[in-house]
């Protein structure tokens, strides 16, 4: 089939035709197009030009359609019905059917503490659907926003551009952690302890001090940190069997409690470590859509299910 040449096709021109029809009149099809009678009319000689046919002729005070006037007119409703049904309005997102993929942004954290359960809720409400994690952090998340095209993130991003919206899941608290089985220390730990020992930390970008080491400047000590690491998982793996301490987020202390890993303890530092809050974060143009919205809503009560969880356990402990 030969390209169509769509350059003299308008939609108005369409729904011109389609008030002509249903008024037979120039003046009621302005009317009712709210545009003016001289448009109205201009609409007229153009659908004329169009069609090759005069389409409407004056027969009294009406304008009697042609016979290919009336069979374009069945045609035109048909279409319009169509693109206002089809197009325009829209669907309502059925999550039971949805055979789409879901693309959600983490932190290293965030997918350690939550990717598995964000997974299971997706999967029970939306069995057909795929889900894929990327990862972000406060100095990329924009960049994968645009090009991964992702539905929301999860993470502790701070202020964000206005071109985002956030909700604040929960505000995590800080640790000290080790292992019991090696390493001796007072609760509460002092800071005399608490520096004399060597120090493994979480950091993103490979450093090797953090807050707490300002700090500890402040009140005239310094501590040794043998190791730095992006990874939590790696760092809580490296206590174990290690005169090691380590200043990590609760949550990732209190998890995958297996019987290995009894041996690790954790008690209040002996510095205030600021806590943080735990966002999502979605566009701001996805606020009213469905897909979105119901997205939100299952990772919302994913990350509440593992916090209400820890928090039994707390109070069990």
């Amino acid at each position: 089939m030969a390209d169509f040449n769509w350059k003299g096709i308008d939609l108005n021109l369409l729904i011109a035709l389609q008030a002509l029809y249903k008024t037979n009149s120039v003046s009621k099809a302005a009317e009712r197009c709210y545009v003016s009678q001289s448009a109205m009319s201009h609409s007229l000689q153009r659908l004329r030009k169009l069609f090759d046919d005069p389409l409407f002729e004056r027969v009294g005070s009406r304008m009697q359609a042609t016979d290919r006037a009336i069979e374009l007119a069945v045609t035109v409703d048909a279409l319009l019905s169509t693109i206002q049904s089809e197009v325009l309005m829209s669907k309502v997102f059925d999550v039971d059917t949805y055979q789409g993929t879901w693309k959600i942004g983490l932190t290293d954290y965030a997918e350690q503490m939550f990717g598995p359960s964000i997974f299971d809720y997706i999967k029970t409400e939306s069995p057909n659907s795929q889900v894929v994690f990327f990862n972000v952090n406060r100095s990329n998340y924009q960049h994968v926003f645009e090009e991964a095209k992702l539905d929301l993130a999860i993470g502790s991003f701070g202020e964000v551009p206005s071109l985002y919206r956030t909700k604040h899941l929960y505000t995590e608290q800080h640790v000290c952690l080790y292992d019991s089985q090696i390493l001796n220390v007072s609760d509460p730990i002092s800071i005399e302890e608490f520096v004399a020992v060597e120090h493994a930390l979480v950091s993103p970008n490979g450093a090797l001090q953090t807050g707490v080491d300002a700090k500890l400047a402040d009140a005239g000590v310094t501590r040794k940190v043998a190791l730095s690491s992006s990874n939590f998982l790696t760092v809580k793996r490296l206590i174990r069997g290690r005169k090691i301490l380590c200043i990590v987020p609760k949550l990732v202390a209190r998890s995958e409690s297996e019987v290995v890993e009894e041996s690790l303890i954790a008690i209040t530092p002996p510095i205030d470590v600021p806590d943080f809050d735990i966002q999502l974060l979605y566009r701001r143009g996805k606020i009213a859509e469905d897909k979105n919205k119901h997205l939100r809503s299952l990772v919302s009560n994913a990350v509440s299910a593992i916090i209400n969880e820890d928090n039994v356990m707390e109070k069990r402990g």
